[in-house]
């Protein structure tokens, strides 16, 4: 069972919670794991919208049978009352979440509410993901960046594999390299680095990336692509992500896409695997 975190520096658009989305739903999809994807922003709706619409209830038919968990409930709060009493256990995380894939994907949505409360809320976020790591094969965390710098560093801390998402500007890169001197956990074997939004005609390619950073391994990415953003606004991902895993055409525009959506969850699950063979 393993912890998956993606992190970024600052508040700057890379395409973390749209990275998360994507992968959660690949992997879902393609391998038999029980995922469940923990967002821990206040009062944003990018995960809900890519999954639900706004009556509250989604039949998704899939290949996993009917989504059956159809309340929209606040599932954090809930979680919230009883950490505070104690009696949180790693079945109780999975009455609070929303189903996407029967067995397969679960969502623990963020706290939606007044902001004057968040802080709490963000301070038990690290209690949750350890105890949900007992129970899933994957916790996949998307990590707000307006969480407090030390609840930060204990969901790093706790996690296995930390996937660092940058933009493709040489900003936001040296803004990156710079954290990475500073912090032993971003220079570890266990951080991946993304490229969100990433547009394949900038001169900041993988490779170039890859050269400047010194990194041994060629950098993730994620490509921009029309039909997935837009996805994302009107809860149809799972539908997309079904349609696109029949492409066939070498020369299919959403052929990039797919395929580094691929190769990052094949390298997250070689990574933990070695990183487990390390610590035997």
């Amino acid at each position: 069972m393993s912890i998956v975190s993606f992190w970024n520096q600052g508040e700057e658009e890379s395409g973390k919670t749209s990275a998360i989305i994507a992968l959660a739903t690949h992997m879902a999809i393609e391998h038999n794991y029980r995922i469940l994807v923990i967002s821990t922003s206040v009062n944003d709706d990018t995960i809900k919208n890519a999954f639900w619409k706004e009556n509250n209830t989604r039949k998704n038919l899939g290949l996993f049978g009917p989504n059956t968990n159809v309340a929209m409930q606040n599932g954090i709060e809930g979680l919230n009352r009883y950490i505070r009493s104690n009696k949180i256990s790693p079945d109780i995380i999975t009455n609070y979440t929303k189903v996407v894939f029967k067995d397969r994907l679960e969502i623990l949505l963020g706290y939606n509410g007044n902001e004057s409360l968040a802080g709490e809320i963000r301070n038990i976020y690290p209690s949750i993901i350890e105890m949900a790591n007992k129970y899933y094969d994957l916790v996949l965390v998307d990590v707000d960046s307006k969480l407090s710098e030390e609840t930060q560093k204990e969901i790093l801390h706790l996690s296995n594999i930390i996937v660092a998402t940058i933009s493709q500007r040489l900003a936001s890169i040296n803004k990156f390299n710079e954290a990475r001197n500073n912090n032993q956990i971003l220079n570890s074997p266990k951080t991946l680095i993304l490229i969100g939004r990433y547009d394949r005609y900038s001169k900041y390619t993988p490779k170039n990336i890859s050269r400047y950073l010194k990194e041994k391994n060629l950098v993730n990415s994620m490509p921009y692509n029309t039909l997935f953003f837009e996805a994302c606004e009107e809860a149809e991902v799972p539908d997309l992500f079904l349609r696109l895993r029949k492409i066939s055409d070498e020369n299919d525009r959403n052929v990039l896409f797919i395929n580094e959506i691929r190769r990052l969850s094949e390298n997250i699950i070689y990574r933990l695997q070695d990183l487990q063979m390390r610590n035997r």
